[in-house]
């Protein structure tokens, strides 16, 4: 499985615009019976007018397909009016490599010595 992250630096003021056609996108994508798995997102701390497109596929032959059935004329006439609210952009690819992420011993030990209520603190 693999998770892919398209990553958008927008021009000042241009969120509330892209993430509006980003939704218009989405809906037609979805019709045409892809981006089954996706999510919008949008920076709450770090660079300002960050816009992420999220999505995961079963691997890289499966998101390259998907890509090219998305290339259609709707598609790039969407994607010329997404372009100007657009300054820089790159994409991420990672390998999900699991989903439960035990905590960390140190935590773990934490939260032994604090529960309950005659806890006494030890640190």
């Amino acid at each position: 499985m693999i998770l892919i992250r398209d990553v958008f630096q927008l021009k000042f003021g241009a969120a509330r615009e892209a993430v509006a056609l980003w939704r218009e996108g989405l809906d037609f994508l979805r019709r045409g019976g892809l981006a089954k798995d996706v999510r919008l997102l949008t920076d709450l701390a770090g660079p300002y007018y960050t816009l992420v497109l999220e999505s995961t596929y079963d691997d890289l032959s499966t998101f390259d397909r998907e890509m090219r059935e998305a290339m259609t004329d709707e598609w790039r006439a969407w994607y010329q009016r997404f372009v100007p609210l657009v300054q820089s952009g790159h994409r991420e690819v990672f390998n999900i490599v699991g989903s439960d992420v035990p905590p960390l011993p140190r935590a773990q030990a934490r939260e032994r010595r604090t529960a309950g209520a005659d806890a006494v603190r030890l640190d």
